[in-house]
């Protein structure tokens, strides 16, 4: 795993920081990417960096920006000359109800979720052929089981699933593009009490993950899983054996 480098996307906090540091661990040069969280990815790239001097840094890019794509490709490759591994992190989350959502809430939906890692995606395949390296993309058991009132997140996330399949096929052998699908991980700052227990008793192993159990399965797929493309890991505890 030393001397490769891995850019992640939306790594400045929560699961994307999890990665950063897991990977780290693992001897690789990491780039954080942040749109608006600048103090927490600076603050994360100097914790990093003092346990291996060099090995960690930060790229700012607004996702919704198209001409940002291809530049944060470029100046991540810039960094190392050498990209091993993309990992579309970055996402956004709120509720859309069917009655009151916006040709805005859409575009900012699909552009983060969806458009923004086929296109990223599209301007990493020509490094990470160089190194064998693969792509993982991060997307949600709401893929396959929508969220009431998220209808546009859900699908944002079920085109994702179908973007890692298309792109397997479509880079390989040179390229392995994965997914995971998380569960319950991270609760959204407006989310109470009650809702969180009412999706933990629907959840096989009764108890919240961590965002360590996505860091560590991301490091299988770029270790270990040589054999492995097109699939989706799903990390969720059971929840999804329930209906």
């Amino acid at each position: 795993m030393s001397n490769k480098t891995v850019l992640i996307t939306g790594a400045a906090k929560r699961i994307g920081a999890a990665i950063a540091r897991e990977l780290h661990r693992a001897g690789m040069n990491v780039i954080i990417h942040f749109n608006t969280s600048k103090t927490d990815a600076t603050s994360l790239a100097i914790e990093l960096n003092s346990l291996r001097a060099g090995s960690a840094h930060t790229l700012q890019a607004d996702l919704l920006d198209d001409p940002t794509h291809s530049m944060l490709i470029d100046e991540a490759y810039a960094i190392n000359h050498r990209l091993d591994v993309l990992i579309n992190n970055a996402s956004v989350f709120y509720p859309t109800p069917v009655e009151t959502f916006t040709t805005e809430q859409w575009d900012e939906l699909i552009d983060v979720n969806l458009k923004a890692p086929l296109f990223l995606s599209r301007y990493a395949a020509r490094y990470l052929a160089v190194t064998q390296g693969c792509i993982i993309n991060l997307a949600d058991i709401h893929a396959d089981r929508p969220l009431k009132n998220h209808s546009i997140y859900s699908i944002s996330k079920a085109g994702l699933i179908m973007l890692t399949k298309s792109l397997a096929k479509e880079l390989a052998p040179a390229i392995r593009v994965n997914a995971i699908s998380p569960g319950a991980m991270s609760w959204p700052e407006n989310m109470d009490k009650i809702t969180q227990e009412k999706i933990l008793s629907r959840t096989a192993l009764k108890h919240q993950g961590r965002v360590e159990d996505v860091a560590t399965a991301i490091r299988y797929l770029i270790e270990d899983a040589k054999y492995m493309t097109g699939q989706v890991l799903t990390i969720d505890g059971g929840r999804t054996l329930f209906q």
